[in-house]
């Protein structure tokens, strides 16, 4: 006796060694053994064994399921039974055999309801099924379509619209997402450059930098930069004029112009010579409140986001124009005032003391850095004459600021380091070094260093909120309690100078409002709110400053190829990171030289890989401690990255 039986969703066969009823101990063809359940059972049958599954095979290839679906009825049935209806006769055991396998391969067309018995689907789902099949075969032939384009170097049209999504957030559920797996696959070659080879991107020599941004603004900006909501702000009114004629000090590219300075020497009999500092902080709290869209915008950018060549504001351009302190115009101020008096003893000026007001100022001038420092330099300062727009004001600053910086403890290593500035014009990256600690810097720095850290005391001492910029053990931080900043050397430091760009500094801002008006405070001491501003600033704040200095190395990496340069100085960081002179470049040797930090040397510039911002360097051997040689020189002009302050003090800290 002969068994057809189904055993892990398939039918097989074997002789049977013994029955005891609830089970059977079998042989199959190969003389294999094994023991099954009398359930499993379909049929049983006396012809040959190794003859018995290639005929029910034959007769269920013949078989077609729709044929089968028509004519079984909606009544559920045994295979045995059906087969005596499609045979027309009693039929054999190969026969109920191949209409059993015909029907447990048909699952669209069948239901099964037991053991070797069906029931035909509902008209319906068949119709649903079989569209479905059809519609996965189409898929299947589009996908192919899709994964063949891509290989041989075509983007597919139905891409193109959903660049972003494929690149960055792909969704998998998605045949497209499926397609570009497919062909990274076959093709052993990543995303990024098979659509580059596609021709993606509109302007192949920028695709690899358009990549790069494209993944920041995916996740920072996924619905775009521009703003399309309400600009609900408005000019403040009846704010008291003050009569000093204040002048700002930024880049070429500023238009976020967050800051002034006013000096007025005063008529004090008792301290002839006493001269009182106004810095002027643009004041967007008072043109906007907190529950409009546009603070909701600030609140989710946190921040200006610069990076070579370009940034995305913090506000949208109209609502930065109408707060921005724009010379010739009076403007709403936050203003922090401090007066100095000169000490006979050593010819220097002392702080005697401080205030704030909210007023309107005089914006007489908005001097540029580049050209300010055509006149305002060391030299002429050694020689006690500044002949330049406000030159004699800058010459007093510059003197105040020195004397603030010692108070603090300022020491001068920052002197000999470098920043750079980016500029792109026509394809073409310029990148110029600029020493930091300049005369300009120095002032800038310093009296926005005494204005944070002044306010910052103020609100901690009347008991009202603020949020901090900490630096204790190297680590810096934000928070909402009063905590020094070691590297700055001051007791504790709210940024609260540059509210156009910076969401805490807005935050700050409208506390510093509400504590001189003598008004409740906007944000509660530990509230909940606050603290969630601060985490999400330092989360935000870092992701800004990581793009940037990805794109720095980008059109560094790009900068070297353009200008032929095969060979860097640098000296070594650890290991086998190390730093070029004269760019703001770090990278990676292809071993470790085995050298101390801040050994000088000399790399070699192999292949430069732009989709991951990558090159091979290596170290030109017995190099180490050789002369540092300057970068060829070319015909770079002087621009920059980032029109906030160069608050030289604050971005070693």
């Amino acid at each position: 006796m002969n068994v057809f039986y189904e055993e892990d969703g398939g039918f097989k066969v074997g002789h049977v060694m013994s029955d005891i009823g609830t089970s059977l101990q079998i042989e199959a063809v190969s003389g294999k053994r094994t023991k099954i359940k009398s359930n499993q059972v379909i049929l049983r049958f006396e012809s040959a064994l190794g003859e018995f599954m290639p005929a029910a095979d034959q007769y269920s290839n013949e078989i077609e399921a729709d044929f089968l679906w028509e004519v079984c009825g909606p009544a559920e049935f045994g295979c045995e039974q059906l087969a005596e209806d499609y045979f027309g006769h009693k039929p054999s055991p190969a026969e109920s055999a191949g209409v059993a396998m015909k029907l447990h391969t048909s699952p669209m067309y069948f239901y099964k309801r037991g053991k070797g018995r069906y029931q035909a689907a509902p008209e319906e789902n068949l119709k649903a099924a079989l569209a479905s099949i059809e519609r996965k075969k189409r898929e299947a032939e589009q996908m192919a379509d899709w994964v063949a384009q891509l290989k041989s170097g075509v983007m597919p049209e139905e891409m193109r619209p959903h660049l972003s999504m494929l690149l960055y957030k792909p969704d998998r559920n998605t045949l497209l997402v499926k397609a570009c797996e497919a062909a990274v696959v076959e093709s052993q070659t990543p995303l990024p450059k098979l659509f580059f080879a596609a021709g993606a991107w509109a302007d192949p020599q920028n695709a690899s930098y358009e990549y790069h941004l494209g993944q920041f603004l995916a996740d920072y900006f996924p619905r775009g930069t521009a703003y399309t909501g309400a600009i609900d702000a408005a000019a403040p009114i009846d704010l008291p004029l003050t009569n000093v004629h204040a002048f700002s000090i930024d880049d070429a590219t500023t238009t976020e112009i967050d800051d002034a300075f006013s000096v007025t020497t005063q008529a004090d009999g008792n301290n002839p010579g006493t001269v009182e500092i106004g810095i002027h902080i643009a004041a967007p709290a008072l043109f906007f409140g907190r529950d409009s869209e546009l603070e909701k915008l600030a609140a989710n950018r946190q921040s200006t986001v610069y990076f070579p060549g370009n940034k995305i504001t913090m506000l949208p351009e109209s609502a930065v124009q109408l707060a921005t302190l724009s010379e010739g115009r009076t403007c709403a101020s936050v203003s922090f005032y401090a007066t100095f008096a000169p000490n006979a003893t050593n010819d220097t000026h002392e702080l005697i003391s401080t205030r704030s007001a909210i007023e309107r100022v005089p914006i007489a001038r908005n001097l540029r850095i580049h050209e300010v420092e055509d006149y305002f330099h060391e030299s002429a300062i050694a020689g006690g004459e500044v002949k330049g727009e406000y030159g004699a004001e800058l010459l007093l600053l510059h003197r105040l600021a020195k004397a603030l910086g010692k108070r603090r403890g300022k020491s001068d290593n920052e002197q000999d380091r470098l920043d750079f500035n980016f500029e792109m014009n026509d394809g073409r990256v310029a990148i110029t070094p600029r020493k930091r600690g300049s005369p300009v810097d120095t002032v800038v720095s310093e009296f926005m260093i005494l204005a944070n850290s002044e306010w910052g005391k103020l609100l901690a001492t009347s008991g009202v909120a603020g949020i901090y910029r900490a630096q204790q053990y190297q680590k810096t931080r934000m928070t909402t309690e009063p905590a020094p900043h070691e590297g700055l050397g001051v007791a504790q430091y709210a940024w609260s100078s540059s509210p156009l760009r910076r969401y805490v500094d807005l935050v700050n801002q409208r506390q510093i409002i509400a504590l001189i008006k003598r008004e409740p405070p906007p944000f509660a001491k530990r509230s909940p709110e606050l603290n969630e501003i601060t985490r999400k600033f330092d989360v935000t704040y870092d992701a800004y400053a990581d793009i940037q200095r990805n794109l720095e190395r980008y059109w560094c990496l790009r900068y070297l190829e353009q200008e032929g340069i095969r060979e860097l100085d640098a000296m070594i960081i650890r290991d086998e990171l190390v730093r070029a002179s004269q760019l703001p470049l770090i990278v990676k040797l292809d071993k470790s030289p085995g050298l101390p930090g801040k050994t000088a040397v000399r790399v070699t510039v192999g292949p430069l890989n732009y989709w991951d911002i990558s090159g091979q360097f290596t170290l030109i051997p017995n190099t180490e401690n050789a002369p540092q040689e300057a970068l060829r020189e070319t015909s770079m002009e002087a621009a920059t990255t980032t029109d906030a302050p160069p608050v030289a003090s604050e971005n070693s800290a």
